[in-house]
């Protein structure tokens, strides 16, 4: 059954259980949502058991879903929103960070560009750093991102702007900017 699920889409996912879909889901975008949830919380282990609420509370709100959005961006909206929550937690504000350590400036080259590019994009401040992301990462349009983040289309363009200015900028001269 599940292996359907990948090649029909979601529209198969109206023959599935609950347990079925949450395992489809998971297989799907568990890998998108630990990813953007790093690009939040700059941490593994926490962007990890962001993910784990994030599909415990998919999993309990199943019959609420309306399809009015794919599950990609229904779990991203709940991803961000949690990560929005812990960054606001006394836990997150206080946590001394033991695994994240800054790269090395390096020149970017064909080895490590991407590795350099993305670093300088977890730097951005985050505003800028998650329009970027659902934008080039995700391939969501300027009008989702705005829905998901429920912010204006206007601002969205803005962030874009100043994240890419910035990106140019840290290329360029092999600098960071805070958050």
């Amino acid at each position: 059954m599940i292996e359907k699920a990948r090649v029909f889409t979601e529209e198969i996912c109206d023959e599935m259980n609950h347990e079925e879909i949450l395992r489809w889901l998971m297989e799907e975008y568990g890998n998108d949502i630990i990813q953007i949830a790093y690009t939040f919380l700059k941490n593994k282990q926490l962007a990890e058991d962001v993910a784990q609420d994030v599909f415990l509370k998919a999993f309990q709100h199943l019959d609420n879903f309306r399809k009015g959005s794919s599950y990609k961006t229904w779990l991203i909206r709940i991803t961000v929103n949690r990560c929005k929550d812990v960054r606001k937690s006394w836990a997150y504000k206080n946590l001394v960070f033991t695994e994240y350590l800054p790269f090395k400036k390096v020149q970017a080259s064909h080895e490590n560009e991407n590795e350099f590019i993305s670093q300088k994009v977890l730097d951005l401040p985050l505003k800028e750093r998650e329009a970027i992301i659902l934008y080039y990462y995700e391939s969501f349009k300027i009008e989702e991102i705005s829905d998901l983040l429920k912010v204006n289309i206007n601002t969205i363009k803005t962030r874009l702007h100043r994240g890419r200015m910035k990106l140019k900028k840290a290329l360029e001269e092999g600098g960071t900017y805070g958050e």
